[in-house]
């Protein structure tokens, strides 16, 4: 790879598997040192040591706040000041709104959206002092296009396009980015749910993307200009007709 981050501290929350690990992967191979986030000790730990000295392991649970508010002082006794945080960790639920459980409702949008804003908050007044950083989150394409299958699931990625955009605008002036990526279908355990069949189909058509054609996504995004901002980077399969 080319080392254009060479140098640079970042962090990813959900980095145990899916678009995290690979996105820890590709920064990872481009010189960064990176902190993977997650709730997943043992796997986290074995992730780090099969991908060397550059990876770290910080086990949070998301869902504790008090633990949430601590990731930018654990992120710093690891890598030193993060230049780069991307709030990657989410859940998915789809399905008829009249049919679901709003329990199973509440907990997936504490991790997508409460979650979510909360890491954000813990490591941007590190970013605004310095005069630098990216933040980036994973977001989708259901937070631009509401998606009938997936009416709870498209409510939280609209809150965070919201979140993002207005944070962004306050954040601009001290030369902090953030921005989001908005991938379609990506083949991940957000989709365990799938029936086999629907699994199956949607391999054979070419409408579910892979984890590493995010991740590269990202880095498009993380090595523009330092004038130039990705706001909102879609990435769809072709066959996928939105």
């Amino acid at each position: 790879m080319t080392g254009k981050l060479d140098g640079k501290a970042a962090a990813i929350t959900g980095a145990a598997s899916g678009i995290g690990l690979e996105c820890a992967r590709i920064l990872i191979e481009e010189g960064a040192q990176v902190v993977l986030i997650d709730r997943a000790e043992d796997r986290l730990r074995a992730l780090c040591d099969e991908l060397g000295e550059q990876a770290h392991p910080l086990v949070v649970d998301l869902l504790d706040g008090p633990q949430v508010d601590r990731i930018a002082e654990g992120c710093e006794a690891l890598v030193g000041p993060l230049d780069i945080f991307h709030a990657n960790a989410g859940a998915y639920i789809g399905g008829p709104a009249a049919e679901g459980d709003p329990d199973q409702w509440d907990q997936m949008l504490n991790l997508n959206i409460n979650a979510a804003f909360r890491s954000v908050r813990a490591v941007l007044p590190g970013m605004v002092e310095r005069g630098a950083g990216d933040v980036i989150f994973t977001s989708s394409v259901a937070g631009v296009v509401p998606v009938v299958w997936e009416p709870i699931y498209t409510a939280s990625k609209f809150a965070v396009q919201a979140f993002l955009h207005a944070t962004r605008r306050q954040v601009a002036p001290a030369g902090v980015r953030m921005g989001a990526v908005l991938p379609g279908p990506v083949v991940t355990a957000l989709l365990d749910d799938w029936p086999k069949q629907k699994m199956e189909e949607a391999l054979a058509n070419g409408s579910l993307m892979q984890p590493r054609e995010v991740a590269e996504a990202v880095l498009f995004m993380l090595t523009r200009p330092k004038g130039v901002v990705i706001r909102d980077m879609v990435i769809l399969p072709n066959s996928v007709d939105l």
